[in-house]
């Protein structure tokens, strides 16, 4: 068996891509591309899961039609959402991360059991749409009514499979698994509301889930597929770095900026800067800060009703001085906003700073900020690991955008490496040949990605002399105000 799919989806669209492996060599091809995004119905923000579900399908059918009859399969998509079952039926749409009900609940959860305690057993970051808060914010009679959850790659392999896990690295961020022993806490499935009869077995990166049953799905003309469960949150597999000691930013709608560890780091320290320690595949553990990523621009975009592609955005900005304003894109006033546009030109004049009103104005203010930010966590990073990085890559979809991996490397003062745009999809495929048996372990692996796939290196100018970062990790903590010549204390 040669053919090999990775079924990718992500916050803004979802894709199918074939790896035709032969002779040591492969061919990845983009079979089917759809689009995602959550709508408000019922009050709430919520995923259209049926209609991915089916979107997999129509992408096997292209499969089919291109002459792939056999293959295996593996499922990603982000973490923490869920799909409440009962009697193996979904009770309603899945409520999607940034929605709105989560707001308040972190602080209610911390008046049960302290932070500090939290982290402790889980080594997690604190994000206030984590499954836990989700949980604890759920409809009670909804939640007692379903005999089970499963998150959103774990359902859809359920689907085509019938079998219901819980893939580790994507259960990891839950924040309801035990760092130290390795399976659900029952403490934190108490606070959060849950039954550990309702939750999976949970299962490692790798496993073999069953072949997909055709016979459930006869309106398709579906090729022979044997399901894996991948590393289904996990986009450090698709870095192609050969070295230990390597640093990454998976780009896309967030970042996930990080290192690969083969023990985790549960210090307080490590809490205090709100660093995580998602479990990933082969026993290793990605240590890792959830930030902000490539929404902002979508949102822009979105906002101009999607007039100018995100090249001809970035094209725009190039034309525009970098470091205008010094915007903390990480506040929660941009998490989910009415109006991003609005949003960002209102910090700017609550800040004393110059509002970027045009498309290349606004696009650099994002791409120039999105680079300080990631220079104020590799600092941070190379702190908490006391290692020293020589190079950072950068995978996924922002790693297409040449200006901001120039920027990032301005800021970082060292070489930046971009690609592959298909990080997460290539970690997926990645898991599926381990399994096959064509290659026998990671480090193989990604020896071969290393081979096969072309990069793009850009290396740090020197000749700049203002300090950005400097003022940057200033402004994280103080908002520098120009009208009134005063610091105000930010909560970062």
């Amino acid at each position: 068996m040669t053919y090999h799919i990775a079924v990718d989806i992500g916050a803004s669209s979802g894709r199918l891509i074939l790896a035709d492996v032969q002779d040591g060599k492969w061919q990845l091809q983009e079979i089917h591309r759809f689009k995602n995004g959550f709508t408000r119905v019922d009050q709430h923000d919520r995923w259209d899961i049926e209609e991915l579900f089916h979107q997999i399908l129509v992408g096997l059918e292209k499969a089919k039609e291109l002459g792939v009859d056999n293959c295996t399969l593996g499922i990603d998509t982000w973490a923490v959402d869920y799909v409440l079952l009962k009697d193996g039926k979904a009770l309603a749409q899945p409520i999607a991360y940034r929605d709105k009900r989560t707001e308040k609940v972190m602080e209610k959860v911390f008046q049960k059991l302290p932070a500090k305690n939290i982290y402790e057993k889980t080594g997690i970051q604190f994000l206030n749409f984590n499954t836990l808060f989700q949980y604890a914010s759920e409809d009670p009679q909804l939640l007692e009514e379903a005999d089970t959850s499963l998150l959103i790659p774990d359902y859809l392999a359920y689907r085509l499979t019938g079998r219901q896990v819980a893939e580790v690295s994507n259960a990891s961020t839950t924040q309801l698994l035990n760092i130290h022993h390795r399976d659900y806490d029952y403490d934190l499935l108490d606070l959060a509301g849950i039954k550990a009869s309702q939750l999976p077995d949970l299962v490692e990166t790798g496993t073999y889930l069953g072949p997909l049953l055709r016979e459930n799905f006869k309106d398709y003309k579906l090729p022979y597929v044997e399901v894996y469960a991948v590393a289904t949150h996990d986009t450090a597999l698709g870095v192609p770095a050969t070295s230990k000691d390597f640093a990454y930013i998976s780009s896309g709608t967030w970042s996930l900026i990080g290192v690969e560890l083969t023990s985790p780091i549960v210090t307080k320290e490590s809490q205090e800067a709100n660093y995580t320690n998602e479990w990933g595949a082969y026993q290793t553990y990605r240590f890792l800060k959830n930030i902000t990523g490539m929404w902002t621009v979508q949102e822009i975009a979105r906002c101009l009703d999607y007039q100018y592609s995100y090249a001809e955005m970035a094209e725009q900005a190039s034309q525009v001085a970098p470091f205008e304003q010094y915007v903390n894109l990480n506040d929660e006033r941009f998490t989910n906003p009415e109006q991003m546009i609005q949003e960002i030109q209102a910090y700017c004049r609550e800040t004393g700073q110059k509002v970027p009103e045009t498309v290349g104005e606004l696009t650099m203010c994002v791409y120039s900020n999105l680079a300080l930010i990631y220079g104020a966590e590799w600092k941070r990073l190379e702190k908490l690991t006391g290692k020293s990085f020589e190079v950072l890559h950068i995978v996924g979809g922002g790693s297409n955008v040449a200006l901001l991996n120039q920027l990032t490397a301005n800021v970082i003062q060292k070489p930046v490496i971009a690609g592959p745009g298909e990080g997460t999809a290539i970690g997926n495929l990645l898991v599926q040949l381990i399994a096959s048996g064509t290659f026998s372990n990671l480090g193989e692996a990604r020896a071969f990605l290393k081979e096969e796939i072309s990069l793009k290196e850009f290396f740090p100018d020197f000749t700049i002399e203002t300090d950005h970062l400097k003022i940057f990790h200033t402004a994280l903590f103080f908002r520098f105000d120009l009208r009134y010549n005063f610091l105000i204390l930010l909560s970062f």
